[in-house]
């Protein structure tokens, strides 16, 4: 078996050692970008032996110029003929899609060809037609950016050119992140999330309840660190990836650990503490970001009970306050549908992004 090349390192060589030599020998006048983007492990850079399955090993995207897609045929038929059967170890040779397995392909070795590569090639704008429901970033409203996975969105900006005579990266720098009224108002309804229970981890805790109190306490760290993707500027990745993202980001490692400790706890006095104390350092970020007004940080108990909260609710106002005069300034603070785990079939799929688009707009 191949010593493991991380896929991106082995995409782009492949790009430069075969494809590239192959396109200017036989296409030498052909205006193309080439890129590894979109789906895969390996655009995230997440990707480790048990990647190497499926939809994985050298393979590439090229993009070509709407009035230049009539060779789409004869370029693909060119690589299937001159591309090798392995490189770096690697199955060139994939299997036809599964019809039953949403289109998935797997490595099958050859010794001589034709192959038949894991290429893609399309114009930039259907692919991010695909992606996004449109070719233009530019067109997108704010119920729209609510609508799109985010995972797809860090897919796109996470991708890397290897050649790129169209120009497509000044359309990717455009989804580089949120536009600031979206992203305050995720930021706003993490913490309004938050907010709705923030007295029942205590409260279900000493009412005998310590499941639901370690769940209650999952949910809201899991809010918190979403929060720090939104402090940071960074796209969250779907579930899969949801945790490795967090511990690359550049933050302060004690909400980590505090977060940490609070899942870990064995009591609720001890999930309380530590909880709180990831909350005290991201409302702190709130603070610090200049995105919205600073709210005083002060841990109080909530309403006369023995329930220790910082009142979530003050840094969801703070953010919806920037909101004035825009289109989300009256929508309910709920977030978008791709920061709810377990939902990425539906928020996933481009086709229903005009039903949750639509249901913002309602």
């Amino acid at each position: 078996m191949a010593e493991f090349i991380k896929g991106m390192e082995l995409c782009e060589s492949f790009f430069h050692d075969c494809a590239e030599r192959i396109l200017a020998d036989c296409f030498p006048e052909l205006v193309y970008s080439a890129a590894l983007i979109g789906y895969g492990s390996d655009v995230l850079g997440y990707d480790d032996p048990v990647s190497c399955d499926h939809m994985w090993g050298p393979r590439f995207y090229l993009f070509l110029a709407p009035e230049n897609m009539y060779l789409a045929d004869a370029v693909m038929k060119t690589f299937s003929e001159r591309l090798p059967c392995t490189y770096r170890g690697y199955s060139v040779n994939f299997t036809e899609a599964d019809k039953n397995d949403n289109g998935v392909r797997h490595p099958a070795f050859i010794t001589e060809g034709p192959v038949h590569p894991l290429i893609f090639i399309q114009t930039f704008g259907s692919f991010l037609t695909e992606q996004l429901g449109t070719p233009d970033p530019d067109s997108l409203t704010y119920s729209m950016w609510l609508a799109i996975s985010e995972h797809r969105l860090l897919s796109i900006i996470s991708g890397k050119f290897f050649y790129d005579g169209l120009g497509c990266m000044e359309l990717v720098e455009k989804l580089r992140y949120y536009p600031r009224p979206v992203r305050l108002y995720l930021i706003a309804s993490c913490w309004n999330i938050i907010a709705s229970e923030q007295a029942f981890l205590r409260r279900a805790g000493d009412a005998g309840d310590d499941i639901g109190s370690r769940l209650i306490c999952a949910r809201m760290a899991e809010r918190l660190m979403r929060l720090c993707f939104l402090y940071q500027g960074v796209y969250a990745p779907y579930s899969k990836w949801f945790g490795t993202a967090f511990g690359k980001l550049d933050i302060d490692p004690a909400i980590g650990q505090s977060i940490r400790d609070a899942l870990a706890a064995d009591t609720v006095t001890l999930r309380e503490e530590k909880l709180l104390q990831a909350m005290v350092l991201t409302a702190q970020m709130h603070n610090d970001s200049g995105l919205a007004a600073p709210v005083p940080v002060k841990v109080q108990d909530y309403y006369g009970r023995a329930i220790k909260v910082i009142f979530a609710e003050h840094w969801s106002e703070s953010a919806m306050a920037e909101l004035a005069g825009t289109e989300l300034e009256m929508l309910p603070s709920i977030g978008s549908f791709s920061q709810l785990a377990g939902l990425s079939d539906f928020s996933d799929d481009p086709g229903n992004y005009p039903k949750i688009s639509d249901f913002y707009k309602a």
